[in-house]
């Protein structure tokens, strides 16, 4: 593309999503301003109607301790509502609903449908799983009982680097003769986005079915509508998530696909922390080297991933031109060990499988924990979690960045720090740069890698994804890049978390209230 036309496009790119993060900016300021005004009229002339609110306000604060949910989601609106009872109660009808999940306008569609044989298969691995580790076992058994089902004759493919992953996502599409999918919180223009379109294009002139999905929020600055004009051109369907200014005025506008899937034929299934992007290949520098990883999946495993995203493209009401059966894999292959497709998202709300999942692992391990995430901001049961296997003796790891993206989300982050470091958990702070991996690894043997963070986004307000892997290659791939990954970084320690400036610590505090509308 010529130099002169990216930069014309860069700048329409900006041009618009100014405009449109301004709109919805105004639209959400309009409607707290008009909340307050709203207040102090009824406070003004109607003192009986006032009061009645603020009794209501409290019975509706009441009401919330007693649901069943996540404590910081009830905590955030029962301080609202008993602070500030009748603006509380105004934005609670605007902005929380009586349901937390709401459906973004899209169907509950259950995910493809499993055939017995394939659940019996599914029990048949999990007793096999159980002779090696009844732990793991239970987590799989667990996810089974969810619907994500337990594979074997699946081969996993470890891919530490954004640079790796591409260059292995590329090779693979080429060969792709039946379908693409792909599904990424963010597709952002650049060399990456342009030598894997060049790819989609030519896949779709010959006649592959290529179908993307990615999120309206996450691509507010990073695609362009001549982009996403070009691709549907290209014959490639697109769909997008949660468009902003349509839900500007739910809580759901806080909802976000950050799911990252691509599946090629149904033979081969990709997932992890990694966007379509530049930076993750570090072909651009944001917050210093950009550390992120991924893995493919070869055989029978890689379906999970595929339903997946069948079932999503359902939900935003469209429909697929063959029956599910036709999207799975054609071609058996023998791999070691299990895996296990695994997902969530606010329509699962009050249960969170990923959450869920996560206290599963930690009291699995019996020697070691080594866990990577660029975001730490969890409920009090699951920093329980880690602080207790800490105290039995487990080697607890907790690997961040030393070079933050969001800084306000890195100060929210550190007030969890001391109790961990505490109770004996060891937190090393990637040196050189931003470390976007997000991965659990147990004892040698497990392993989740996915798009999941730790923090209350992940488990309350985002579409997430992941694969578990059991007694796979993979896992000691993974085992021997962590510990890479920990010979560059330092250790964080417990005088240095409170030797912090006192302004840092109530900058922090006060963030922390606010934690789950970061």
């Amino acid at each position: 593309m010529p130099k002169g036309l990216k930069i014309k496009q860069k700048t329409e790119r900006r041009i618009s999503a100014v405009v449109r993060i301004t709109l919805c900016a105004v639209l959400v300021l309009a409607q707290i301003v008009l909340t307050l005004l709203l207040t102090e009229y009824i406070h003004a002339k109607a003192s009986f109607v006032y009061g009645a609110l603020m009794a209501l306000g409290a019975v509706m604060a009441l009401w919330i301790y007693n649901r069943s949910g996540s404590p910081s989601y009830k905590f955030s609106w029962m301080s609202l509502l008993l602070l500030f009872p009748v603006a509380g109660l105004i934005l609670f009808y605007f902005w929380g609903g009586t349901r937390q999940a709401k459906t973004l306008s899209m169907r509950r569609v259950p995910p493809p449908l499993e055939r017995q044989p394939a659940r019996e298969r599914s029990r048949d691995n999990i007793r096999a799983l159980r002779r090696e580790n009844d732990n793991l076992a239970l987590l799989a058994s667990y996810l089974h009982n969810q619907g994500f089902l337990l594979y074997r004759d699946t081969d996993a493919c470890y891919l530490p680097e954004g640079a790796d992953f591409f260059q292995d996502l590329m090779d693979h599409l080429r060969r792709a003769e039946t379908y693409i999918f792909m599904e990424y919180y963010i597709l952002a223009e650049g060399e990456i986005w342009d030598r894997i379109f060049r790819i989609l294009r030519e896949r779709a002139a010959a006649g592959v079915e290529v179908k993307v999905i990615f999120d309206d929020f996450g691509n507010i600055t990073r695609l362009s509508d001549a982009t996403l004009l070009a691709m549907q051109d290209a014959g490639i369907e697109v769909a997008v998530f949660n468009p902003v200014h349509r839900y500007v005025n739910r809580i759901y506008f806080n909802y976000r696909d950050h799911r990252k899937i691509t599946v090629i034929d149904g033979q081969w299934a990709y997932t992890g922390g990694i966007n379509v992007g530049d930076e993750y290949a570090n072909l651009v520098e944001r917050f210093g080297y950009w550390k992120d990883t991924g893995v493919r999946l070869e055989g029978e495993g890689a379906w999970g991933l595929a339903a997946l995203f069948i079932q999503m493209w359902k939900m935003m009401g469209r429909t697929m031109p063959n029956e599910d059966d036709y999207y799975r894999p054609r071609q058996s292959f023998a791999g070691q060990g299990w895996c296990q497709t695994l997902a969530d998202g606010p329509l699962n709300n009050p249960d969170n499988p990923i959450e869920d999942s996560y206290h599963l692992l930690i009291s699995a391990a019996r020697r070691q924990v080594y866990i990577t995430t660029p975001y730490y901001a969890v409920e009090e049961a699951m920093q329980k979690s880690l602080c207790i296997a800490a105290q039995c003796g487990v080697d607890v790891r907790l690997l961040v960045p030393a070079v933050p993206d969001k800084k306000y989300a890195y100060l929210v982050a550190e007030t969890y720090w001391g109790e961990l470091l505490k109770n004996g958990v060891r937190i090393y702070k990637y040196t050189p740069g931003f470390l976007h991996a997000k991965s659990v690894l147990v004892d040698g043997e497990a392993a989740l890698v996915g798009s999941t963070n730790m923090d209350y986004r992940t488990f309350q307000l985002h579409y997430e994804c992941g694969e578990l892997l059991y007694y796979s290659p993979a896992v000691a791939e993974l085992q021997a890049d962590l510990e890479k990954v920990m010979e560059q970084s330092r250790p964080y320690t417990l005088e240095e978390w409170r030797r912090r400036p006192w302004h840092r610590r109530v900058i922090a505090g006060i963030l922390k209230l606010f934690a789950i509308w970061l």
